[in-house]
C-alpha cells in the first residue's frame, strides 16, 4: 500500500501504475478468453472448468476482488492524469480539432475506459452473481444444472451462457463492449511498453503489435456471442 501510495504522488508514478495495472488486466482478459472458448468444445468441457474454478473459492474470490482492485485503480489513474493534463493546458490547441499525430483510440482512452470498467461490472452481476435485474432473458441461472452420470449435479454454465446470449439486446451490448475494449487495448498496450520503457521495438512496431492483439482478443470473445445468435452452439439447449 505505502508503494502505491508512494507512486501515485507523481504523474510518471500513475502512468507507471496505469501500466501495470493494464498488463495484469490484459492478462486476464487473455486467460478468461482461454477458459470461454471452451464452449466451442461442448457443455461438458465448459461446465468441467467452471466447476474447477468453483472447487477453487479462495483463488476465485482472490481473483474477483484482485481484478475490481485493478480495474478501480486503473481508472482512476486514468481520470487523475486527464484531469492534470487538461488543468497543464487549459487552451485547446487547433481550433477545436483532433491533433494528427494521435489516434482515434488514445483521444478516447478515458471515455472507453469507463466503459469497460461499466461492461466488467455488468458481466459479473450477469454471469457471476447472477442478479436477476439484469438478466434480459428472464431465466433462472441459479436453477440451471447439469446431472452427472454419477448422480450429481453441478451448475450448467454452458446453458447459461447460451441462453443469456440468445437476447439480441444482451448479445449487442456484449460485442459493443468488447469492440470497445479492444479500441482501448489497440492504444493502451503499445502506450504499456512506452511507460514501462520497454524501448526493443520503434513506436509503429508497438502501434502494430498492439492492434494485431486487440483484433484477435476481438475475434474470440465476439465468436461466442456470434456463434449462440446463428445458431452454431447451444441448439441442443432449451430454456
Amino acid at each position: 500500500m505505502k508503494v502505491i501510495t508512494r507512486l501515485w504522488r507523481s504523474s510518471l508514478g500513475r502512468k507507471f501504475l496505469m501500466a501495470l495495472t493494464g498488463i495484469a488486466l490484459w492478462g486476464f482478459v487473455v486467460g478468461h478468453l482461454i477458459g470461454n472458448l471452451q464452449v466451442f468444445l461442448g457443455a461438458d468441457k465448459l461446465n468441467a472448468y467452471a466447476a474447477f474454478l468453483k472447487s477453487q473459492p479462495g483463488l476465485l474470490w482472490g481473483a474477483r476482488l484482485g481484478l475490481l482492485a485493478m480495474v478501480g485503480l486503473h481508472v482512476a489513474s486514468a481520470i487523475s492524469l486527464s484531469a492534470q493534463n487538461k488543468a497543464a493546458r487549459p487552451v485547446d490547441y487547433g481550433n477545436g480539432l483532433p491533433p494528427h499525430a494521435s489516434s482515434y483510440a488514445s483521444r478516447t482512452m478515458l471515455m472507453s475506459g469507463l466503459i469497460v470498467a461499466s461492461f466488467i461490472l455488468y458481466h459479473l452481476l450477469h454471469y457471476t452473481l447472477l442478479v436477476p435485474a439484469v438478466n434480459l432473458s428472464g431465466a433462472d441461472f441459479a436453477g440451471y444444472y447439469q446431472k452427472l452420470t454419477d448422480g450429481s449435479e453441478r451448475h450448467d454454465v454452458y446453458r447459461m451462457l447460451v441462453i443469456g446470449f440468445r437476447h439480441p439486446v444482451v448479445a449487442g451490448f456484449y460485442l459493443l463492449s468488447i469492440a470497445l475494449l479492444c479500441l482501448h487495448l489497440s492504444h493502451g498496450l503499445s502506450a504499456m511498453f512506452q511507460s514501462l520503457g520497454v524501448t526493443r521495438f520503434t513506436r509503429l512496431g508497438r502501434d502494430r503489435f498492439a492492434k494485431i492483439v486487440g483484433i484477435l482478443i476481438f475475434v474470440g470473445y465476439a465468436s461466442i456471442p456470434a456463434a449462440v445468435v446463428l445458431g452454431l452452439i447451444g441448439k441442443e439447449v432449451v430454456k
